[in-house]
């Protein structure tokens, strides 16, 4: 394409400029280009060698004054010497570039756009006016090298884009020119905000700072960066407070109120995405405020400039963290830096006229002065220039076939006397070396290099001075959180006990409470509230609490799951205890009693109560008061069989007995024959209907435990927070039968006894069998409801005391009258007695 076309667009910009501001010739001097020499290949260079514009008020009648830059940056005027010193090594090396000479062509871009863009301007096409002349259709340079400001460098790329011109920048970070779309010709030796934003969300993340400010450049560098920054921290849990922005035209009054804000936000963590220019601006205003006591977190911008160490913001910045570029050493650079800004470095003049300031003697040493031109100890962003003019070099070194026996003698290159932009920039992309540090030196499919960082803190060394000590470091090139590490080396934080400053809008939930949302607030304001019983949180500041698992309970913190309480009815408990000894009162009640009824089996009354059944039945009824015993204790397979099986067969034996028995009162006293002549039932018959009786509950025990066996049980159901371990059924139809069986028995006995209660009282047990079969049944039917509504162990207690109840009311209906006469009347256990009464009765 015709540069020629160049000269359409300088006046169309000029016109613009001429509407908005002022035009576009701030400097006003015939020695623009500032820096210059000549070569085969021209590298063109934009530094802010200015970092301000000083602008007059522009009316309708009169031309706009030229803008005049002014506040002399030495930074950013080193990378303009280091740019030169790059060229001149490549000049001297008989390896890269051998017989090509390299000139450069640097232009001042004030750091803002419009300076940037009158030097894309130059640098492209030249200063001389083009109007009427044939354009010799060749850049004046075939790269460029800047600028420092994301802004600059986005105006400096787009119009150099359109010739499909190289662009190198070494301190452009918005992660914006990454876009190949817009910018396909741009390089860069410094990484991509994309990847800082996100180092910064982690570093304040590490930390444990969820509650931020943040304040930014208002231009392209801030703007992006934050915004980055903030979605990168939304994503990490991390709230920012206020996000304030700052140009660098600002006026005092919006200066001012960004630092009120500032001050009156309870965030102890201040992220500030600034150029250098704005940082200044805002530490004037915070000196004035007295802003102090924040934990400054900074972009790599201003986090290594040496002239923020003075003791002027010290009290300020002291403690800063924030990532920077990995600093390197130039060989040779500080001897080749130029004394110039003598006067200003020393206090002094060579006018000896000037009232008030000393003369130079011309003695001075400039190499024992620190300032931002001399100064090497930092060589950060200066290596990245000097990383750029290389990779022009190489790109131009591959394209002119340097070195390649098939197109070259002794190292030459061939030369060529039209370098297409476009095929530089495909050189430049493939471009892959090493420098004599040892450093890579390569660009990805966007122009970006690898992103690493260092991580520097601002601490004091032993004088006193300020210096940024590397205490960790960012590689993007790693995944899976490994991208951010810390080495252990101690931080020094701005706060008065050195301690890491706390920044949070709310403080952590701890183990065993969980976080709730205020409404209307940021996620990181919140309040704290317990877990409910049966969950947990194992974690400071935990978002929800988790449930236990089935058999396991919170503990009283609520910060732990551990076993449940196993409940069931033991020996150890009171309820336990008094069951037992009752059951084994029981028991040994019963043996007493068969011990009279052994010690008087010969008397009368035994023998007409039918001695060989009320041993039977006391045997029985001893082994229902020991069966109780089976429902005491931890259930196991074996006892919760045996304590079923045992309970429905010893009371189907005890009511078995009875109702034999009843039966052979009823068939004696209601035979038509006198008594003396009634055959008594047969003992056989008797056995066999105990036994018969007896069998028929074995049977179905036998299918039960068959088919569906009783089992130990954990039972989660009843009680949240405890385990009750019972007996299942297995079948409860088993059960049932069972239960049912023995209350059929006892209802048959019951009948019985109730027809035959008034027959003659010394032969008759019918009315005693009648009250022990009342009392049997209404234990047994009141069991029943109870039984099913009682919680956990006390199902078992309820059937025990069942179990005890109708046993003691069988015992003492029965055999209570019995011993009575037995051990207190034994007048009326004689055969004459009974025989009288039997008289009386008929």
């Amino acid at each position: 394409m015709s540069l020629c076309i160049m000269s359409l667009f300088v006046v169309i910009v000029r016109i613009l400029a001429e509407e908005e501001t002022a035009v576009c010739e701030m400097w006003g001097s015939p020695e623009f280009p500032l820096l210059f020499k000549s070569g085969d290949i021209m590298i063109g260079g934009a530094f802010s060698m200015h970092s301000q514009i000083d602008a007059s008020s522009v009316t309708l009648s009169d031309a706009p004054d030229p803008l005049i830059c002014t506040r002399v940056n030495f930074r950013e005027f080193r990378f303009a010497q280091t740019m030169i010193f790059a060229i001149e090594e490549i000049n001297k090396s008989s390896s890269l570039l051998p017989n090509i000479s390299v000139g450069y062509k640097i232009f001042d871009s004030c750091g803002s756009t419009l300076p940037s863009t009158r030097a894309a301007m130059g640098l492209i096409n030249g200063q001389e006016k083009t109007f009427g002349k044939s354009c010799s259709g060749q850049s004046t340079v075939h790269a460029i090298i800047g600028t420092s400001e994301s802004s600059s460098t986005i105006v400096l790329s787009q119009i150099s884009g359109i010739f499909q011109m190289p662009v190198i920048s070494h301190f452009s970070t918005c992660a914006c020119l990454s876009n190949r779309k817009e910018h396909p010709s741009f390089f860069r030796t410094i990484p991509s905000d994309y990847y800082q934003s996100r180092a910064l969300a982690q570093l304040v993340k590490h930390f444990g700072w969820t509650w931020v400010g943040a304040v930014r450049s208002d231009n392209d560098y801030g703007n992006n960066g934050m915004a980055t920054f903030i979605e990168a921290a939304t994503q990490e849990g991390i709230c920012v407070e206020y996000s304030e922005a700052i140009a660098r035209t600002a006026s005092k009054e919006q200066v001012e109120r960004v630092v009120r804000v500032i001050t009156r936000g309870t965030a102890k963590v201040l992220v500030a995405f600034l150029a250098q220019s704005e940082m200044d601006i805002l530490l004037e205003e915070a000196l004035r405020q007295n802003l102090t006591g924040l934990q400054w977190v900074g972009s790599e911008s201003w986090i290594t400039a040496q002239h923020l160490t003075t003791m002027k913001y010290s009290n300020i910045l002291y403690g800063s963290i924030g990532f920077a570029i990995k600093k390197a050493k130039i060989a040779g650079l500080q001897e080749f830096l130029l004394q110039e800004f003598w006067e200003e470095t020393f206090g002094c003049s060579f006018q000896s006229s000037l009232q008030g300031v000393k003369q130079c003697s011309g003695s001075e040493r400039l190499r024992d002065i620190k300032n931002p031109f001399t100064d090497v100890s930092e060589l950060r962003i200066s290596n990245n220039v000097y990383k750029a003019v290389y990779a022009v070099a190489h790109a131009m070194h591959s394209m002119l076939k340097c070195g390649e026996k098939s197109e070259a003698v002794n190292m030459s290159c061939t030369w060529k006397s039209i370098l297409p932009p476009k095929e530089i920039v495909k050189h430049i992309q493939n471009v892959n070396f090493s420098l004599p540090s040892g450093e890579r030196v390569y660009f990805d499919e966007k122009g970006d290099p690898a992103a690493t960082y260092q991580l520097v803190n601002w601490q004091r060394n032993s004088a006193g001075d300020i210096v940024f000590v590397v205490v960790g470091s960012y590689d993007a090139s790693l995944q899976n959180g490994k991208e951010f590490t810390m080495n252990g080396l101690n931080i020094t934080w701005v706060t008065e006990s050195f301690e890491r400053p706390v920044s949070v809008c709310s403080e952590s939930c701890p183990p065993g409470f969980r976080q709730a949302m205020i409404k209307g607030k940021p996620i990181c304001c919140f309040s704290c509230i317990a877990c409910t019983a049966g969950e947990i949180s194992n974690s400071t500041n935990s978002a929800e609490c988790s449930p236990c698992p089935l058999e396991y309970w919170s503990n009283e913190d609520h910060n732990k799951c551990v076993p449940k309480v196993i409940e069931f009815l033991s020996y150890e408990e009171t309820m336990g205890a008094l069951l037992a000894a009752f059951s084994l009162f029981g028991a040994s009640l019963t043996l007493v009693v068969s011990f009279v009824f052994f010690w008087f089996r010969h008397t009368p009354l035994v023998k007409a109560s039918n001695s060989e059944l009320s041993f039977l039945l006391l045997l029985s009824l001893n082994l229902c008061f020991l069966c109780a015993l089976t429902f005491i204790g931890q259930p196991t397979d074996w006892s919760c069989m045996l304590r079923h099986v045992a309970f429905g067969i010893t009371f189907a034996l005890c009511i078995s007995c009875i109702l034999t028995k009843t039966i052979t009162v009823v068939i004696a006293f209601t035979a038509k024959r006198p008594a003396n002549t009634v055959p008594q039932c047969s003992v056989s018959l008797q056995r066999m209907g105990v036994l018969g009786g007896t069998f028929l509950q074995v049977l179905v025990c036998a299918v039960w435990l068959t088919l569906a066996p009783p089992f130990p049980y954990n039972n989660t159901v009843y009680a949240t927070e405890r385990i009750v371990l019972e007996c299942s059924l297995g079948s409860s139809i088993g059960f049932w039968v069972v239960l049912g069986y023995i209350g059929l028995l006892a209802i048959l006995c019951l009948i019985l006894a109730f027809l035959a209660r008034k027959l003659p009282d010394n032969f008759n047990e019918a009315k005693f069998i009648t009250f022990s079969m009342l009392i049997f049944s209404a234990v047994w039917v009141t069991f029943i409801p109870a039984y099913v509504s009682s919680p956990g162990k006390f199902t078992v207690a309820v059937e025990i005391f069942a179990i005890l109840a109708s046993s003691f009311g069988l015992l003492f209906c029965i055999f209570a009258p019995k011993c009575y006469i037995l051990l207190l009347k034994p007048e009326r256990n004689t055969k004459n007695h009974m025989m009288g009464r039997e008289k009386h009765f008929h």
